[in-house]
Protein backbone atom coordinates (compact mmCIF):
# COMPACT_ATOMS: atom_id res chain seq x y z
CA UNK A 1 0.00 0.00 0.00
CA UNK A 2 1.34 3.64 -1.30
CA UNK A 3 2.24 5.82 1.85
CA UNK A 4 -0.67 7.99 -0.26
CA UNK A 5 -3.20 5.96 0.29
CA UNK A 6 -4.80 5.29 3.93
CA UNK A 7 -5.96 1.74 2.69
CA UNK A 8 -5.79 -0.17 -0.76
CA UNK A 9 -7.02 1.78 -3.50
CA UNK A 10 -7.92 5.01 -1.17
CA UNK A 11 -6.68 8.03 -1.56
CA UNK A 12 -5.32 9.79 1.36
CA UNK A 13 -5.60 13.27 -0.47
CA UNK A 14 -9.37 12.21 -0.73
CA UNK A 15 -10.34 11.46 2.71
CA UNK A 16 -8.27 14.43 4.08
CA UNK A 17 -10.42 16.93 2.03
CA UNK A 18 -14.11 14.88 2.78
CA UNK A 19 -13.10 14.50 6.36
CA UNK A 20 -11.97 18.40 6.36
CA UNK A 21 -15.48 19.56 4.83
CA UNK A 22 -17.26 16.88 7.01
CA UNK A 23 -15.57 18.34 10.17
CA UNK A 24 -15.85 21.90 9.05
CA UNK A 25 -19.36 21.66 8.69
CA UNK A 26 -19.79 19.86 11.90
CA UNK A 27 -17.54 21.59 14.21
CA UNK A 28 -18.92 25.23 13.49
CA UNK A 29 -17.28 28.45 14.27
CA UNK A 30 -17.56 27.93 17.78
CA UNK A 31 -16.61 24.34 18.29
CA UNK A 32 -18.06 21.43 20.52
CA UNK A 33 -20.17 24.08 22.93
CA UNK A 34 -22.04 20.85 24.79
CA UNK A 35 -18.19 18.64 25.24
CA UNK A 36 -16.91 21.99 26.34
CA UNK A 37 -19.22 23.05 28.83
CA UNK A 38 -19.89 19.32 30.48
CA UNK A 39 -16.45 17.63 30.13
CA UNK A 40 -13.31 18.59 32.11
CA UNK A 41 -10.83 18.87 29.87
CA UNK A 42 -8.65 16.72 32.05
CA UNK A 43 -11.35 13.59 31.67
CA UNK A 44 -10.04 9.96 29.62
CA UNK A 45 -11.86 7.60 28.92
CA UNK A 46 -11.92 4.25 26.74
CA UNK A 47 -14.98 3.87 24.07
CA UNK A 48 -15.59 0.77 21.25
CA UNK A 49 -16.93 0.94 18.34
CA UNK A 50 -19.83 -1.61 18.25
CA UNK A 51 -22.44 -1.90 15.38
CA UNK A 52 -26.28 -2.67 16.52
CA UNK A 53 -26.43 -5.22 13.53
CA UNK A 54 -24.64 -7.67 11.27
CA UNK A 55 -22.68 -6.31 8.00
CA UNK A 56 -19.84 -5.79 6.54
CA UNK A 57 -17.19 -3.10 7.70
CA UNK A 58 -15.83 -0.40 5.60
CA UNK A 59 -14.54 3.14 6.74
CA UNK A 60 -12.61 1.94 9.52
CA UNK A 61 -9.39 3.81 8.77
CA UNK A 62 -10.98 7.31 7.50
CA UNK A 63 -12.83 6.72 11.44
CA UNK A 64 -9.30 6.74 12.69
CA UNK A 65 -8.19 9.34 10.68
CA UNK A 66 -11.46 11.46 11.71
CA UNK A 67 -10.12 10.68 15.76
CA UNK A 68 -6.58 11.48 15.04
CA UNK A 69 -7.36 14.30 13.56
CA UNK A 70 -9.70 16.20 15.77
CA UNK A 71 -7.23 14.81 18.46
CA UNK A 72 -4.15 16.29 17.02
CA UNK A 73 -2.86 12.82 17.70
CA UNK A 74 -3.98 12.39 21.57
CA UNK A 75 -5.94 9.50 20.41
CA UNK A 76 -5.41 5.90 20.42
CA UNK A 77 -7.28 3.97 18.01
CA UNK A 78 -7.38 -0.08 18.26
CA UNK A 79 -8.85 -1.82 15.53
CA UNK A 80 -10.28 -4.95 16.50
CA UNK A 81 -10.80 -6.23 13.05
CA UNK A 82 -10.46 -4.65 9.30
CA UNK A 83 -12.22 -3.23 6.37
CA UNK A 84 -14.17 -5.97 4.22
CA UNK A 85 -15.02 -8.67 7.22
CA UNK A 86 -17.81 -9.72 8.56
CA UNK A 87 -18.76 -8.33 11.62
CA UNK A 88 -21.80 -9.14 14.26
CA UNK A 89 -23.92 -7.33 16.52
CA UNK A 90 -22.18 -6.52 19.48
CA UNK A 91 -18.94 -7.12 17.83
CA UNK A 92 -16.40 -4.60 18.90
CA UNK A 93 -14.84 -3.08 15.41
CA UNK A 94 -12.30 -0.62 17.58
CA UNK A 95 -11.63 0.91 20.85
CA UNK A 96 -10.87 4.38 21.00
CA UNK A 97 -8.78 5.59 24.24
CA UNK A 98 -7.92 9.42 25.51
CA UNK A 99 -9.47 12.68 26.08
CA UNK A 100 -13.10 12.45 26.23
CA UNK A 101 -13.66 16.10 24.70
CA UNK A 102 -12.09 14.80 21.72
CA UNK A 103 -13.26 11.95 21.36
CA UNK A 104 -16.97 12.90 21.45
CA UNK A 105 -16.14 16.22 19.02
CA UNK A 106 -15.02 13.68 16.75
CA UNK A 107 -17.83 11.22 17.10
CA UNK A 108 -20.33 12.11 14.67
CA UNK A 109 -17.95 12.34 12.08
CA UNK A 110 -16.41 9.49 12.35
CA UNK A 111 -19.34 7.67 12.79
CA UNK A 112 -21.20 9.42 9.71
CA UNK A 113 -17.91 8.20 7.62
CA UNK A 114 -18.22 4.82 9.01
CA UNK A 115 -22.14 3.96 8.93
CA UNK A 116 -22.42 5.18 5.45
CA UNK A 117 -19.31 3.38 4.27
CA UNK A 118 -20.04 -0.29 5.93
CA UNK A 119 -23.85 0.17 5.09
CA UNK A 120 -22.78 0.09 1.13
CA UNK A 121 -20.44 -2.38 1.74
CA UNK A 122 -22.67 -4.78 3.68
CA UNK A 123 -25.52 -4.01 0.29
CA UNK A 124 -22.87 -4.90 -1.71
CA UNK A 125 -21.99 -8.15 -0.01
CA UNK A 126 -25.63 -9.25 -0.29
CA UNK A 127 -25.76 -8.94 -3.97
CA UNK A 128 -22.26 -10.53 -4.14
CA UNK A 129 -23.66 -13.81 -1.99
CA UNK A 130 -26.99 -13.80 -4.04
CA UNK A 131 -24.89 -14.87 -7.48
CA UNK A 132 -22.27 -16.46 -5.90
CA UNK A 133 -21.30 -19.69 -7.91
CA UNK A 134 -22.94 -17.90 -10.91
CA UNK A 135 -19.03 -16.34 -12.33
CA UNK A 136 -21.04 -13.55 -12.69
CA UNK A 137 -19.62 -10.30 -10.99
CA UNK A 138 -21.35 -7.30 -9.45
CA UNK A 139 -20.32 -3.79 -10.30
CA UNK A 140 -21.21 -0.25 -9.04
CA UNK A 141 -21.97 2.71 -11.09
CA UNK A 142 -21.59 6.90 -11.03
CA UNK A 143 -24.83 7.00 -9.09
CA UNK A 144 -22.91 8.32 -6.11
CA UNK A 145 -23.33 11.07 -3.73
CA UNK A 146 -21.29 13.63 -4.88
CA UNK A 147 -17.98 14.35 -3.60
CA UNK A 148 -18.01 10.55 -1.94
CA UNK A 149 -17.47 8.84 -4.91
CA UNK A 150 -14.12 7.56 -4.20
CA UNK A 151 -15.19 6.56 -0.20
CA UNK A 152 -18.31 4.80 -1.69
CA UNK A 153 -16.27 2.93 -4.56
CA UNK A 154 -14.14 2.09 -1.68
CA UNK A 155 -16.61 0.23 0.23
CA UNK A 156 -18.09 -1.37 -2.59
CA UNK A 157 -14.58 -3.07 -2.87
CA UNK A 158 -14.65 -4.07 0.69
CA UNK A 159 -18.03 -5.79 0.24
CA UNK A 160 -16.53 -7.92 -3.07
CA UNK A 161 -18.01 -5.79 -5.53
CA UNK A 162 -16.14 -4.49 -8.74
CA UNK A 163 -16.09 -0.51 -9.80
CA UNK A 164 -17.16 0.71 -13.22
CA UNK A 165 -15.58 4.25 -14.22
CA UNK A 166 -14.52 6.70 -11.49
CA UNK A 167 -15.78 9.50 -13.89
CA UNK A 168 -16.87 10.34 -17.88
CA UNK A 169 -13.42 10.30 -18.76
CA UNK A 170 -11.58 7.16 -17.96
CA UNK A 171 -13.23 4.73 -19.89
CA UNK A 172 -16.82 5.35 -22.37
CA UNK A 173 -20.00 4.40 -21.78
CA UNK A 174 -22.45 4.59 -25.08
CA UNK A 175 -25.76 5.60 -23.66
CA UNK A 176 -29.29 5.78 -25.68
CA UNK A 177 -29.39 9.34 -25.81
CA UNK A 178 -25.58 8.99 -27.46
CA UNK A 179 -27.34 6.29 -29.92
CA UNK A 180 -30.21 8.74 -30.99
CA UNK A 181 -28.18 11.59 -31.50
CA UNK A 182 -25.44 10.09 -33.72
CA UNK A 183 -28.32 7.94 -35.58
CA UNK A 184 -27.47 4.54 -34.29
CA UNK A 185 -26.00 2.33 -32.25
CA UNK A 186 -23.31 1.22 -34.39
CA UNK A 187 -22.61 4.53 -35.56
CA UNK A 188 -22.43 6.10 -32.11
CA UNK A 189 -20.01 3.09 -31.12
CA UNK A 190 -17.46 3.26 -34.37
CA UNK A 191 -17.41 7.04 -33.48
CA UNK A 192 -16.11 6.94 -29.78
CA UNK A 193 -13.62 3.97 -30.76
CA UNK A 194 -12.45 6.32 -33.56
CA UNK A 195 -11.81 9.29 -30.85
CA UNK A 196 -10.82 7.48 -27.98
CA UNK A 197 -8.80 3.91 -29.29
CA UNK A 198 -7.18 3.86 -25.70
CA UNK A 199 -10.59 3.72 -23.85
CA UNK A 200 -12.65 0.86 -23.05
CA UNK A 201 -15.64 1.19 -24.51
CA UNK A 202 -19.02 -0.22 -23.36
CA UNK A 203 -22.08 0.32 -24.97
CA UNK A 204 -25.65 0.35 -23.90
CA UNK A 205 -28.23 -2.07 -25.99
CA UNK A 206 -31.81 -2.69 -25.26
CA UNK A 207 -32.74 -4.82 -27.73
CA UNK A 208 -31.20 -8.38 -29.22
CA UNK A 209 -30.74 -7.13 -32.56
CA UNK A 210 -29.13 -3.65 -31.27
CA UNK A 211 -26.90 -6.26 -29.33
CA UNK A 212 -25.82 -8.69 -32.67
CA UNK A 213 -25.00 -5.46 -34.66
CA UNK A 214 -22.44 -3.81 -31.77
CA UNK A 215 -21.06 -7.08 -31.10
CA UNK A 216 -20.38 -7.55 -35.14
CA UNK A 217 -19.17 -4.19 -35.04
CA UNK A 218 -16.34 -5.06 -32.36
CA UNK A 219 -17.71 -3.75 -29.47
CA UNK A 220 -15.76 -5.79 -26.69
CA UNK A 221 -18.58 -4.58 -23.86
CA UNK A 222 -21.94 -4.36 -24.10
CA UNK A 223 -24.69 -3.47 -21.41
CA UNK A 224 -27.93 -5.06 -21.62
CA UNK A 225 -30.56 -2.53 -20.73
CA UNK A 226 -33.61 -3.52 -19.13
CA UNK A 227 -33.63 -6.71 -21.22
CA UNK A 228 -35.53 -10.03 -19.97
CA UNK A 229 -33.37 -13.12 -19.01
CA UNK A 230 -34.89 -14.75 -21.98
CA UNK A 231 -33.43 -11.94 -24.59
CA UNK A 232 -30.00 -11.91 -22.34
CA UNK A 233 -29.89 -16.02 -22.97
CA UNK A 234 -30.18 -14.68 -26.46
CA UNK A 235 -27.72 -12.23 -26.58
CA UNK A 236 -25.20 -14.26 -24.27
CA UNK A 237 -25.60 -17.51 -26.82
CA UNK A 238 -25.27 -15.04 -30.14
CA UNK A 239 -21.84 -13.54 -28.36
CA UNK A 240 -20.28 -17.00 -27.68
CA UNK A 241 -17.60 -15.12 -25.74
CA UNK A 242 -16.86 -12.34 -27.89
CA UNK A 243 -18.01 -9.68 -25.59
CA UNK A 244 -17.97 -9.25 -22.53
CA UNK A 245 -21.93 -8.64 -21.00
CA UNK A 246 -23.49 -6.46 -18.21
CA UNK A 247 -26.80 -6.88 -17.35
CA UNK A 248 -28.62 -3.62 -16.00
CA UNK A 249 -32.15 -2.06 -15.14
CA UNK A 250 -35.09 -3.78 -12.90
CA UNK A 251 -32.48 -5.55 -11.10
CA UNK A 252 -33.72 -6.71 -7.40
CA UNK A 253 -32.01 -8.95 -4.95
CA UNK A 254 -34.82 -11.62 -5.63
CA UNK A 255 -34.32 -11.83 -9.31
CA UNK A 256 -30.02 -11.18 -9.19
CA UNK A 257 -28.96 -14.74 -9.16
CA UNK A 258 -31.49 -15.50 -12.27
CA UNK A 259 -30.03 -12.79 -13.75
CA UNK A 260 -26.82 -13.98 -13.09
CA UNK A 261 -26.98 -17.44 -14.33
CA UNK A 262 -28.02 -16.14 -18.07
CA UNK A 263 -24.73 -15.89 -18.45
CA UNK A 264 -23.59 -12.29 -18.46
CA UNK A 265 -20.50 -11.20 -16.86
CA UNK A 266 -21.77 -7.97 -14.62
CA UNK A 267 -24.61 -7.33 -13.19
CA UNK A 268 -24.81 -3.03 -13.00
CA UNK A 269 -26.49 -1.73 -9.46
CA UNK A 270 -27.22 1.53 -9.07
CA UNK A 271 -28.73 0.87 -5.64
CA UNK A 272 -25.25 -0.25 -3.67
CA UNK A 273 -24.55 3.15 -3.78
CA UNK A 274 -27.62 5.17 -3.92
CA UNK A 275 -29.57 3.34 -1.69
CA UNK A 276 -27.54 1.44 0.68
CA UNK A 277 -28.83 1.81 4.33
CA UNK A 278 -26.43 2.75 6.52
CA UNK A 279 -25.03 -0.15 9.22
CA UNK A 280 -25.85 1.43 12.35
CA UNK A 281 -22.95 1.63 14.44
CA UNK A 282 -22.43 3.41 17.96
CA UNK A 283 -19.43 4.48 20.26
CA UNK A 284 -19.73 3.48 23.71
CA UNK A 285 -17.91 4.51 26.31
CA UNK A 286 -16.53 1.77 28.53
CA UNK A 287 -14.57 2.85 31.42
CA UNK A 288 -13.05 6.25 32.67
CA UNK A 289 -9.64 6.18 32.45
CA UNK A 290 -6.96 7.85 34.83
CA UNK A 291 -6.53 11.70 33.83
CA UNK A 292 -2.82 11.21 33.82
CA UNK A 293 -2.51 8.11 31.28
CA UNK A 294 -0.21 8.11 28.40
CA UNK A 295 -2.26 8.30 24.86
CA UNK A 296 -0.43 10.03 22.85
CA UNK A 297 0.64 8.36 19.21
CA UNK A 298 2.50 8.84 16.01
CA UNK A 299 0.57 11.07 13.45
Amino acid sequence: MSTTELAPGLARHIVEEVVGRALAEDIGDAGDVTTAATIAAHAMASADLVPRGDGVVAGLPIAVYVFQVVSQGRLLVELGTADGARVTSGEVLATVRGPVRDMLTAERTALNILCHLSGVATLTRRWVDAVEGTGAHIRDTRKTLPGLRALQKYAVRCGGGLNHRMSLSDAALVKDNHVAAAGGVVNAFNLVRAAHRELTIETEVDTVEQAREVIDAGAQLVLLDNMSPADMRAVVEYAGGRALLEASGGLELRNARAVAETGVDYLSVGALTHSAPVLDIGLDISRNLPSDVSTDIEA
